[in-house]
């Protein structure tokens, strides 16, 4: 239990960490990236299997690139969902999908 805590903390500070260096996507405060989080994982486990298996043929023929899409595209549904979290635009979206991706690798070894 301390340890799903202690990583849905730390995913959190990710997230605005993220929020300082990509521009153009910003979080209202640490209560608003915990619920990012939260809405993160939720589309991480309902909805992003199923754009991948939707999308599996141009993921194939573009040798996997395309998941960085798909990645993107569920950071900017979490910031049209999220109160208090804004992504505004694709770039911004994929950035931080990417900075995200990377920094949570890091966090998931833990």
């Amino acid at each position: 239990m301390v340890n799903i805590l202690l990583r849905w903390i730390v995913y959190a500070l990710i997230i605005v960490f993220v929020s300082w260096i990509i521009p153009g996507i910003e979080v209202d405060n640490f209560i608003s990236a915990m619920l990012v989080c939260i809405i993160m994982a939720l589309i991480n486990t309902f909805i992003k299997p199923f754009l991948q298996i939707i999308t599996l043929p141009v993921t194939i023929i573009t040798f996997g690139l395309f998941t960085f899409v798909i990645n993107a595209l569920m950071l900017m549904l979490a910031g049209w969902i999220a109160p208090g979290f804004e992504v505004e635009g694709f770039v911004s979206a994929l950035l931080g999908s990417l900075l995200l991706s990377l920094l949570s690798l890091g966090v998931s070894r833990i």
